[in-house]
């Protein structure tokens, strides 16, 4: 595969094909603007102590300048006495010269991304050169991810068949097979991860942070944090404000919606990124899609996916390629503009010549899928935070043929399948724990709000909401396609976040870059 695709799953993010990415939430009304989380005590309880004084014994991770180490924190915040998980911890200690200013912890979102894959393959080496050189960069996997204690649900071969369940039942019988495939795979997560499920949500996440943050011996926590990974980072903010130093948020979720709202929005934020990918396209004479306009080219595409729906075509393996994995393959390459030719490619190749192998290949590295037909941890993680961290969208499937209109009115091409994407929480064995609030976090040092005006995965509208919920946050725009913007080309965006992190000094509230 030529370009690398930046995947970076949001809490609130569609999983077409398996409908796993899409956030749970409340399906009432929306919380009052004096609904957010509340700061912990400043005074670490007693009993939280040894975890905080931990010394972290640093070892050689087997790839060159990396360093890895396991750090303990208890299971369940609230009962610490009843065990600990242990979480996976990596560095790359600053390269000079100048002034170390500590550790800067990041995260790539998801939820289930690897934030410790992140740092070693991209952060470490993508991030701008004289942020690297002044900071130690530091991740750890959360509770549930990769390497710390992750979540199991369904081996490769279920999960293949999982991944290509019909997310857009035409009758009851299809209908009850999607349902079936929910409940067949929260059932393998609770027979495989059962003990570690109820322990997974973003607050605790946030509190794993703070340990963190004391063991490195930073007096705040300097961050930066993408997609569902502005969650987590604002989380930690209204949990700890006293502890918050220099925090970038970029490719911002907004708390405060309700699951339905939520899903809505971003089924908007996919079109918007499909029309700017199919505007780019039709411009060309190899378009697959016509040389008509964008939202002709949408209804192509979409008749392509329901002929798929009937007959999938080959793929040269031993998989064929139908509408699930056809449609998660096409979304995986809105997330970066630089796959779209990879995009074209793969449309081409399967609609002219019947042969699904590119677009396939864009749903496996959407999924995390290797050649072995093993799957990272990711999907299962992901659905794991999602439902525990808020309430289903929707609790039957009559309530999703209810919302369908709005859905297809919001996208065309994508809306039939994120709304019956919104109904995997439904049916998760254990009880969420959150509610969608909105987050303050009064007494917070200045953060940095970033959003990409044709974000995909996080709308630009979400950006703006959060920047105006947090006491102390300023807006930074994009005006550009693809998903996050920080060290993603743009002289502009990394100037402004490369002064805030290595000067403190925030841009200027509503900056368009």
């Amino acid at each position: 595969m030529g370009t690398r695709l930046r995947i970076i799953r949001t809490g609130g993010s569609l999983l077409v094909a398996a409908a796993l990415l899409v956030s749970g939430c409340s399906s009432g009304s929306s919380p009052s603007e004096d609904d957010t989380e509340s700061a912990l005590p400043t005074q670490t309880p007693k009993e939280l102590q040894p975890y905080y004084d931990q010394k972290l014994s640093w070892r050689d991770c087997g790839v060159p300048g990396f360093q890895c180490a396991s750090m303990k924190a208890p299971l369940d915040y609230e009962k610490p006495q009843e065990g600990d998980i242990k979480l996976a911890v990596a560095r790359k200690k600053a390269t000079g010269p100048g002034k170390r200013l500590g550790s800067l912890m990041v995260n790539p979102g998801g939820p289930g991304g690897s934030a410790i894959e992140y740092l070693q393959s991209y952060a470490a080496i993508g991030y701008p050169e004289p942020v690297r050189a002044q900071y130690d960069m530091v991740a750890v996997d959360p509770r549930g991810v990769a390497r710390s204690e992750p979540v199991e649900c369904l081996d490769g071969k279920a999960m293949d068949a999982y991944t290509e369940t019909d997310t857009t039942p035409d009758d009851q019988a299809e209908t009850d097979l999607l349902v079936a495939a929910y409940k067949k795979f929260s059932r393998g997560c609770e027979q495989k991860s059962g003990k570690v499920l109820p322990h997974v949500s973003t607050v605790a996440a946030a509190r794993d942070m703070d340990v963190l943050r004391e063991v490195l011996g930073d007096p705040k926590l300097q961050y930066v944090g993408a997609s569902y990974g502005t969650f987590l980072g604002a989380t930690y903010a209204s949990l700890y404000p006293s502890r918050t130093g220099r925090l970038v948020l970029d490719g911002a979720m907004d708390p405060s919606l309700p699951a339905r709202q939520m899903n809505l929005e971003q089924t908007e934020g996919f079109e918007t990124a499909f029309q700017s990918f199919a505007e780019d396209c039709v411009r060309r004479k190899d378009c697959p899609l016509g040389t008509g306009t964008p939202q002709e080219a949408g209804k192509r595409l979409k008749e392509f996916f329901r002929s798929l729906d009937k007959q999938p075509i080959p793929t040269g393996m031993d998989r064929e390629l139908g509408e699930s994995l056809a449609t998660t393959g096409v979304i995986a390459a809105m997330y970066d503009e630089a796959a779209w030719p990879q995009l074209r490619d793969g449309l081409a190749t399967a609609i002219e010549d019947k042969d699904g192998a590119g677009l396939l290949f864009l749903a496996d590295s959407y999924y995390e899928r290797d050649g072995d037909g093993k799957y990272a941890n990711l999907m299962f993680a992901n659905a794991a935070v999602n439902c525990l961290d808020l309430p289903p969208a929707f609790t039957s499937p009559d309530e999703v043929k209810k919302a369908l209109p709005e859905f297809e009115k919001a996208s065309p091409v994508f809306g039939e399948g994120l709304a019956w994407a919104s109904l995997n929480c439904a049916y998760w064995p254990v009880r969420a724990t959150g509610e969608p609030h909105a987050i303050h976090a009064e007494g917070a040092a200045p953060m940095v709000v970033v959003g990409t005006t044709r974000d995909p995965a996080t709308p630009y509208k979400w950006a703006e909401a959060l920047a105006e919920q947090l006491e102390t946050g300023s807006l930074l725009t994009y005006n550009g396609d693809g998903h996050t913007a920080y060290g993603r080309g743009s002289d502009c965006v990394d100037s402004a976040i490369n002064r805030y992190l290595l000067q403190g000094k925030a841009p200027a509230d509503a900056k368009k870059c």
